[in-house]
This record gives C-alpha cells, structure tokens and sequence, in this order.
C-alpha cells in the first residue's frame, strides 16, 4: 500500500494514457519589424520567384553535415610563403620581383599558383609548403548599432573584431560593410579569394535589407525605385521591395539589390524624398540572418553553408581578378566593397 505523503511513479503504460500537450503550447514570441524582417526573408525569395519574368535566383542555404566536395583553388605562391611564415604577402612579392623565388627551376611571377607537386625554392633553399585542401572558415555576426567594421579607430567605438572567434593562421577579412547606426548579417572568412569574390559587382550577389523609413512612399514612388533612380554615381534599382507594415511616421520595407555601392540603400531613398532611420541586413547571398542568432553573436558556417557559397562563384584564376589583397581592413581601397560606409551618422530612436 501507499504510505501517505508519499507518490508512485506511473509505469509506461499508464503514462501513454495520459493526455499529452499540444504541440503549440508555448507563448507565441512578440511580433517586431525586425524579426518579421528576419523571417520574411525566405517570403521575399518566394515572392520573386512568383512574379512573372522574375530572373532565377540565388538557392537558400540550408546548411547540414555530409560528404563535401572541396572547391578550394591552388593558392598563390606569395600567399603559400607568408602563411607558412616565410614573410608578409608584400615582402615576398618584392622577392619574387627580385628573382629571389624559384619554382621548378624557373624564376617565379607574382600571381603564380603552387600545389604540392612543385618545387619552391627561396634564396636556392628548398621551402617545404604543407598544403590544406580544406574549405575556407566563413563566419556569420549579428551586428549590433553601435560597432565599426573596422579594427582601428580614432574614436576608441567597439569594433566587430573584437567579437570574432580566434583564427590560429591568417585573419578575418569582412565581405562587405555596415555603417555605425546600421545592423544586422556581416559575414567574415579567412579566405581573401573569397571575400573579394563575393563583394566584386562582376558576381551580383545580392543583399537583402530591413529598412524603416520616416514617411509612407506611394505606389509610383516603389516602381521608380524599382525601375531605377539617378545617384551622383550611376543609376541603381531595388530587385524587389516589400512593404512590411509600421507605425505612426515610420514605414518598414524589405529591399533586395545586387551590388553594395557606398551607402546605396540610404541615397536611393533620399532620391525620392525618403529619409531612412534604421537599416538592418538579414541576407547576403544565400546566407540568412537566423532568428535565433542574437546581437553581438557569431556562429560558423556549416561545411555544406560554405560550399554554397563556392558554388556560386568560379574559380579565382577564372575571373581576371589578380590584384594582391590590400590593407588589413578587408579591402579598404576598394571601391566597390562598401555596402554601407561607416562615416554615415544617422541618431534614431524606436518609435
């Protein structure tokens, strides 16, 4: 019997009687403009592809574990030096102008590719070169107001550098920018050929952003910036753009473009009489800001979330692109790089 204060633990088959929990049982999470940007991405994809005459676009990542095909091209030579110690990238490249590098007996040229079977010699002394055929390190952070992509700054602000995981060789490179005041995705890779790949207008990797804007735009001012609208630098048009409800002065859109000219998305909107309070990007290319991924966090791309990625872009030695990695910045001297600069200043308040 029972002793009183005392409980029994129902067996198995009593407890596949009981009556279970519905399976929407918790709370539903608080709709805001942002996370119904986050997860809107996918409809705005949809969205296109509905259209009639929508181009194909970009597949969405789905990320997942598997066999992985490594799409990794033969590093150059002045990149195979310097990542086995050997020199900076620009040190090498001034020796191999000099005549200070031979491969395969031949005086070597900047921009030559090495692979395991050639022989490298430096100043006549064989350099043994371990070569990894592992895919580049590709990491996704969500970007909070307040962070400069840089690793330097006059100013003493917080930079994303500082939140990034440790790499044991090589550095982070930002593909792309956001500003000060601005938020959302930034990927990072260890990968030079990559990142430059991925911001060269040459590819159209497109970029989808959450934009709140002070004013409600009328139907024919959303089809001359879908159409196109002068900037001092060229016309430039939104792929798509979604209106995404808000309140009071405050509208939200969801836009889509395929270049990161310098502060694009807030000039395009100037154009037409718009002033743009907040932006936040939740997709570059077919990598999506997950809803879950807080501010200030970071999380690795899976290996098949990295082979997408490749899959979207041929070869370095493909492309014409040959020009040596600029300044530590991640590609600070080029011009097509800046998605959104860092010297626009915009101070907002949540309305």
């Amino acid at each position: 019997m029972k002793k009183p204060g005392t409980s029994v633990t129902p067996s198995r088959a009593q407890r596949s009687s009981l009556p279970r929990k519905p399976v929407n049982s918790t709370k539903p999470r608080k709709a805001t403009p942002f996370r119904t940007a986050q997860e809107g991405s996918r409809a705005l994809v949809d969205a296109r592809n509905d259209s009639a005459g929508a181009r194909q676009t970009t597949p969405q990542i789905q990320g997942g574990r598997g066999n992985h095909v490594v799409f990794s091209d033969p590093p150059k030579l002045q990149k195979a030096l310097a990542d086995a110690g050997h020199g900076s990238r620009r040190e090498i490249e001034e020796w191999i102008i000099a005549g200070r590098v031979n491969v395969n007996g031949e005086p070597a040229h900047i921009g030559q590719r090495v692979g395991p079977d050639d022989k490298i010699r430096l100043n006549g002394k064989l350099v043994q070169l371990k070569f990894s055929h592992r895919l580049p390190r590709v990491v996704m952070y969500h970007k909070p107001e307040g962070e400069i992509v840089s690793k330097d700054d006059p100013q003493g602000r917080p930079s994303v550098f500082t939140k990034l995981p440790r790499l044991r060789n090589g550095r982070w490179i930002s593909i792309g920018r956001l500003d000060f005041n601005s938020c959302g995705l930034l990927l990072f890779t260890n990968d030079g050929g990559l990142a430059q790949r991925m911001m060269h207008p040459k590819y159209q990797i497109e970029r989808e952003y959450a934009v709140r804007v002070l004013g409600e735009a009328t139907p024919e001012v959303l089809e001359r910036l879908r159409q196109g609208v002068q900037l001092e630098d060229g016309l430039a048009h939104f792929n798509l753009i979604v209106e995404s409800g808000g309140e009071g002065a405050n509208r939200w859109y969801r836009v889509a473009l395929s270049e990161g000219r310098n502060r694009e998305v807030r000039r395009m909107f100037e154009a037409v009489g718009l002033t743009v309070s907040r932006l936040m990007r939740v997709r570059y290319g077919p990598v999506q800001l997950p809803p879950r991924l807080k501010r200030g966090q970071s999380r690795d791309l899976e290996p098949g979330e990295v082979e997408a990625l490749m899959k979207l872009l041929p070869p370095e030695q493909k492309t014409g692109i040959s020009r040596p990695l600029p300044s530590e910045e991640g590609f600070d001297d080029l011009s097509f790089m800046s998605d959104d600069d860092a010297s626009d200043r915009i101070d907002f308040a949540e309305k």
